[in-house]
């Protein structure tokens, strides 16, 4: 005799109150926010303790007389006041500006022209391009010493080629006419490279379709460049502007590896007058107070530049 199968039975559901509802959503929510903590507390703590609490500490330090070792004693705005005075201070700020002046426009100029040259379909151009861009990856303490013994005065290959074309024995890095300009044709070498990169990517988004029409309406390739390229390239030649502007403003291990501020201060620039007052002078409270003098010249550059862009944006904005 067959039986037929028991029907399954469902035990009754308990009905839950909206109060055990949000009761249960804020015990998830507290446990999200306990997991994602977990996950990114070993990188909150790795930002605070490299970078916040060092600004906070150095801010501090600016405002004391301390040489790091023994006990320092508050001076207010003395350290400031006194870098006001500073004859050397004031060397390293004007070397500063003289290599921001000379690296940063010969970079755009250059980065951008390459980059011009380098936006066309010739034989090898992946090869060109690759060899523009590789002194860029090479680090400025290497670079430091590699020209360090090409433009040695003594045993350079630089004064040998200049001998054998008779020309006189240069001084080079140990010339103080001559050092501060070398240092920006070296820091050339490899700036250049990443603003070709910048470049060749922007004009790879210039709309054809207005080059086209452009040339359709008789302009020449100076017209196309100044009326259709160059417009199209404003936000990434303020972006590189600003860049190489920071770049310039925090120079150092070049420095230090090819001149040490010298010959008679002519390379020493702010960030290498720091170093020296910090740890060398052991006057690291006069230091940190130079850095942040620096610090202010950077926020203040970029304020600028984004003010500029900003006014540029509504100036083309009105005009459309």
């Amino acid at each position: 005799m067959s039986t037929l199968p028991r029907a399954l039975t469902l035990p009754p559901r308990t009905g839950t109150t909206p109060a055990e509802a949000r009761r249960a959503a804020r015990r998830r929510s507290r446990r999200d926010r306990a997991t994602a903590w977990a996950f990114i507390s070993p990188s909150v703590v790795v930002i605070l303790g490299l970078s916040v609490v060092p600004v906070v500490w150095s801010l501090l330090l600016s405002f004391r007389a301390d040489d790091l070792v023994t006990p320092g004693r508050w001076v207010g705005l003395d350290n400031y006041r006194a870098l006001a005075q500073d004859p050397n201070f004031r060397t390293a700020v004007g070397n500063t500006i003289q290599y921001a002046a000379l690296y940063v426009p010969l970079s755009l100029v250059g980065g951008l022209a390459l980059a011009i040259a380098l936006n066309r379909r010739i034989r090898f151009v992946g090869l060109y391009r690759t060899l523009v861009f590789v002194p860029f990856v090479v680090s400025a303490t290497a670079q430091g010493v590699l020209f360090s013994f090409i433009l040695d005065p003594d045993f350079g290959v630089a004064n040998s080629l200049l001998h054998h074309l008779g020309v006189s024995r240069q001084g080079f890095l140990s010339d103080p006419g001559q050092a501060m300009f070398l240092l920006v044709l070296i820091s050339l070498w490899s700036g250049v490279g990443f603003c070709v990169v910048v470049y060749l990517a922007a004009l790879q988004d210039v709309p054809p379709e207005l080059v086209e029409s452009a040339r359709l309406d008789g302009a020449n390739l100076r017209q196309v460049l100044r009326h259709v390229t160059l417009p199209a390239l404003t936000p990434v030649t303020v972006f590189l502007l600003l860049w190489q502007l920071i770049s310039a403003l925090q120079v150092f291990d070049l420095i230090y590896v090819t001149t040490k501020g010298g010959p008679l201060g002519s390379t020493t620039v702010v960030v290498y007058f720091v170093w020296q007052q910090a740890f060398q002078m052991f006057t690291a409270g006069y230091g940190a107070a130079a850095a942040y003098v620096l610090a202010l010249a950077l926020l203040v550059s970029g304020g600028v530049l984004r003010l500029v862009r900003a006014r540029e944006g509504r100036v083309e904005g009105g005009r459309s």
